[in-house]
């Protein structure tokens, strides 16, 4: 199979899209991967959810029920699965939890996680692993890349490899093919931190048969903070739940026999739903931002997104800086780094021009959207050399 880091075939390149979004032309906002603007869609939606509440009187069972299944359907179309394999979750970290509760951990075994992988991967595997006896093996990163100092960590001991498809810092890939292949050869779970690759790079759980998939709205899902979804494999839909919220029992839209307590649970991975899950004001939103994503195309997305970061990666050489390579990157994303140390203020001094990144370690993380213009980019490489 062909590999799909990306971008796939037959893609067509997006035009700027700043006009749905509610962004002051003289702001250049390159920071997706640190919190996405709300598309003006979205915040239409937000509101118009808000004032549901308003008026309670008219809010009936199915309001609690049938925008949940509409979000869910959407998401599972986004990335080839069904709706029965998606449950609602608010953040990363409780997808993870929810991962960490319900796969199988001995003695003695291994999880495999990356280095500096963001917290919300890291504290629930810590967690589990004290509680099991086992030990959490934290990979460092090589000239080469992520990829095969992984494939090297995965032993007959691993039990559970949780892993990003592209690091937060600096957005260098994982071969998640591979990854694959190895965890089936040792019979470890393979669990996946989407957050920064979910809607702005194509994914299919067919090819990569993950456990469970852990992805927030908030950044490239252009969605709302405090909402989010977990893919839950069939294989684990018997599962635990991290709650027992009534919404998740079968027979639970008949309001009037809510005290016939059930025993079952609606069906597939709606168990491992969160407790109030109806989000009347923030369900709207994330419907609104993934109805968009789709209308658009995540390999389209893709597709534009790296020919934006191509052309950032040349300007910024004429500064000294340099990026992954494009074939270790994700397309979206860009670590820039330079030999000398960057200005403690650096931050500072580009806020003031209205241009927004965020630093990583020694890395100037780049993460422009389809609202990023070539003005936008003119104006961050501008800034940033008077900022040096």
């Amino acid at each position: 199979m062909p590999p799909m880091p990306n971008s796939t075939p037959h893609t067509q390149i997006i035009p700027s899209q700043r006009h749905l979004f509610d962004i002051p032309e003289d702001v250049a906002y390159l920071n997706c991967a640190y919190m996405a603007p709300n598309l003006k869609s979205v915040t239409a939606a937000g509101i118009a959810g808000a004032q549901i509440k308003a008026a309670p009187w008219t809010v009936t069972a199915p309001d609690f029920f049938e925008p949940a299944e509409h979000a869910r359907t959407l998401f599972a179309q986004m990335i080839g699965a069904t709706a029965d394999d998606i449950a609602i979750v608010p953040s990363a970290s409780y997808g993870i939890a929810s991962a960490a509760k319900n796969l199988p951990l001995g003695k003695g075994e291994e999880i495999i996680t990356l280095a500096e992988q963001f917290p919300s991967n890291v504290y629930a595997w810590r967690d589990a692993a004290h509680k099991a006896g086992a030990r959490v093996v934290t990979v460092k990163k090589r000239q080469d890349g992520w990829t095969q100092p992984l494939l090297d960590a995965i032993t007959a001991k691993t039990a559970i490899v949780t892993i990003p498809h592209c690091h937060w810092t600096d957005g260098a890939l994982v071969d998640l093919d591979a990854v694959r292949a190895r965890t089936r050869d040792v019979g470890a779970a393979l669990v996946i931190d989407a957050c920064q690759s979910m809607g702005a790079m194509p994914f299919d759980v067919t090819r990569y048969d993950p456990d469970f998939i852990a992805a927030p709205c908030y950044k490239w899902l252009l969605g709302p903070y405090a909402m989010g979804f977990l893919y839950v494999a069939p294989r684990h839909h018997q599962g635990s739940p991290l709650e027992q919220t009534w919404t998740a029992r079968e027979k639970s839209e008949d309001f009037a026999r809510l005290v016939e307590y059930a025993t079952g649970f609606q069906p597939g991975a709606r168990r491992y739903d969160m407790g109030e899950r109806a989000q009347f004001h923030l369900m709207p939103m994330a419907t609104a931002a993934l109805q968009q994503i789709l209308d658009w195309g995540v390999s389209n997305i893709a597709a534009t997104l790296i020919e934006k970061t191509r052309s950032l990666t040349k300007d910024a050489a004429t500064l000294g800086f340099a990026a992954e390579p494009e074939s270790r990157r994700a397309g979206h994303y860009l670590g820039l780094t330079r030999e000398d140390p960057l200005p403690e203020d650096l931050l500072e001094k580009l806020s003031r021009a209205s241009v927004f990144v965020s630093v990583r370690g020694a890395a100037i993380r780049v993460t422009p959207h389809l609202y990023t213009s070539d003005s936008d980019m003119e104006r961050f490489l501008t800034a940033l050399e008077q900022a040096l």
